[in-house]
């Protein structure tokens, strides 16, 4: 028997709660995680909560993110005692996911834990960080360096913001942080960036075009902020989007992209190719400034996690919420 948290639906509610399950109920795979911890994402509330349409089957065991131990494997890139972490795949969502003592995948899903990090340090990272990470791959492979100018980086209190912060200033970048909760200016400028904007400043409707500021920018909120990152972005500028914390339009004009060449770059973390996951996990463990996770990241149990969904949605989280499975 192992504990995890299931999602239940029938006509009478939507629910979460943490239940024993028994290992004949894991799903189809061919290596068995015995789990030592996940985390909390954005995708997790929505998924706890039923705030939003994540969840495709039910019952679901939630969880995008997850690191443990090979326990079992009939794929022979693993084996028993192996140490391996999951982001994305549509973990939680189609396929049982992380927030249990014992998952069942396919071990193409897997990618082996970097020595440099302990388990809870790749989890303080988790898809968020590694996120983070593909939108700087991105900045760099169409060439934005430090000597273009400012990176903006939305969200900056959150957790693709919070290490999307850390990783570019360690990189040489100046770094503006963009957030609706100014308390946290603080904390945002102690990862690394030289300036603390407020949001309401790029979250209501904007002229097609404004002043050119930024090199790049990280987004992740969407709608009107992306709208008028895109506007302020200088030419030939690259903004990357990988989230919609804000909404899922684009209420945005062409200006930007045909007058000044501006590039937006999508960035997929969940069915992003093996090859890139590796580079990007990688790439965090020589460009993350690894002291500073404690200031990211908060720990909690798998019974914490429930009404720590509610919270994360209402935006009362700062940074990376780490779950410890077994505590």
């Amino acid at each position: 028997m192992f504990k995890a948290i299931v999602i239940e639906k029938d006509e009478a509610s939507y629910r979460a709660s943490v239940k024993d399950l028994d290992e004949s109920q894991l799903p189809e795979g061919d290596v068995t995680v015995r789990v030592s911890h996940s985390t909390l994402n954005y995708k997790d509330g929505l998924a706890i909560t039923g705030r939003g349409p994540v969840v495709r089957k039910f019952p679901m065991v939630p969880g995008v993110d997850l690191v443990g131990t090979i326990e079992e494997s009939s794929d022979p890139s693993y084996k028993v005692g192996d140490a391996v972490l999951l982001n994305g795949w549509g973990v939680g969502e189609g396929h049982w996911g992380g927030l249990a003592q014992k998952a069942r995948l396919k071990g193409e899903w897997l990618v082996p834990l970097p020595p440099q990090f302990a388990p809870q340090q790749a989890m303080a990272i988790g898809t968020a960080g590694y996120t983070a990470m593909l939108c700087v791959l991105a900045l760099e492979r169409h060439g934005v360096t430090p000597e273009h100018g400012e990176i903006l980086v939305t969200g900056a209190a959150g957790g693709v913001g919070s290490v999307a912060v850390s990783i570019l200033s360690k990189l040489g970048y100046t770094v503006v942080g963009v957030t609706g909760r100014m308390a946290e200016s603080e904390y945002i400028k102690s990862l690394g960036a030289s300036e603390v904007l407020e949001r309401s400043a790029f979250s209501s409707a904007g002229k097609p075009l404004g002043r050119e500021r930024w090199a790049g920018a990280i987004d992740v909120i969407g709608s009107h902020t992306l709208a008028n990152v895109c506007a302020t972005t200088k030419y030939r500028g690259i903004v990357t989007a990988c989230g919609l914390a804000g909404g899922m339009d684009f209420p945005a004009t062409v200006a930007p992209f045909i007058l000044r060449g501006v590039a937006l770059v999508g960035i997929d973390s969940v069915m992003c190719p093996r090859s890139e996951r590796l580079i990007a996990w990688q790439r965090l463990g020589t460009d993350l400034d690894i002291s500073k996770l404690n200031l990211i990241t908060k720990e909690i149990a798998l019974s914490e996690a429930i009404p720590m969904a509610t919270r994360l949605l209402d935006g009362q989280v700062r940074g990376r919420v780490v779950v410890n499975v077994n505590a």
